[in-house]
């Protein structure tokens, strides 16, 4: 039983960082490194991450600045911004990179937000695959008793308070992803 509640709890753990990471890709009008972590850059004829063809910093709230580590990758890396789906337009004074973040319309921040509640959606009902899951193995492992009558009903006890650390395991993630979920809101809709 324990082992299955440590499964299920390592899953869990997983599925809200999962969660966090996609919800750090939603633009919140705010310049932040992670924002570029989806975009490749032909970099010696093998595709490589931007970060790891130059270094990304954020001197202001709105600004991220790019500083290849090659400079002859200035041109390569605007082209992979470009055909991103970011939606940036980049400016290059043949050293650094620099993109301005546009500020968010209210119906990008109202869109924005809707795109928020499905990736957190999506994070809850992974923890409740992997809560029933953990009660489908819970089961199996009190329907491996074959005892007699009274063995069957102890079994059938250990079943029902074996399903509370599940659904409280349970409880605990999805509070967390809403308390990621409600933090992305708000960031969203400062001004």
């Amino acid at each position: 039983m324990q082992q299955i509640l440590q499964q299920a709890e390592s899953r869990m753990k997983k599925t809200v960082e999962v969660t966090a990471e996609k919800l750090s890709h939603v633009q919140t009008g705010r310049a932040t490194p992670a924002l570029l972590d989806q975009v490749t850059v032909t970099y010696y004829g093998t595709k490589s991450p931007l970060s790891q063809v130059g270094t990304i910093t954020t001197p202001e709230p709105r600004l991220l600045v790019i500083q290849p580590w090659d400079k002859a990758l200035i041109t390569e890396i605007e082209k992979a911004i470009a055909h991103s789906d970011l939606g940036f337009s980049t400016n290059n004074d043949g050293n650094v990179i620099r993109i301005l973040v546009p500020e968010l319309t209210t119906e990008r921040r109202t869109e924005l937000t809707k795109i928020v509640r499905k990736l957190a959606e999506e994070g809850k009902v992974a923890i409740r695959n992997i809560r029933r899951d953990a009660n489908d193995a819970v089961k199996k492992l009190d329907g491996g008793d074959t005892g007699g009558g009274r063995s069957k009903g102890r079994g059938g006890d250990k079943k029902r308070g074996s399903a509370d650390p599940v659904q409280q395991l349970t409880d605990t993630y999805v509070n967390k992803i809403d308390e990621l979920t409600e933090a992305k809101e708000t960031e969203l809709l400062e001004t």
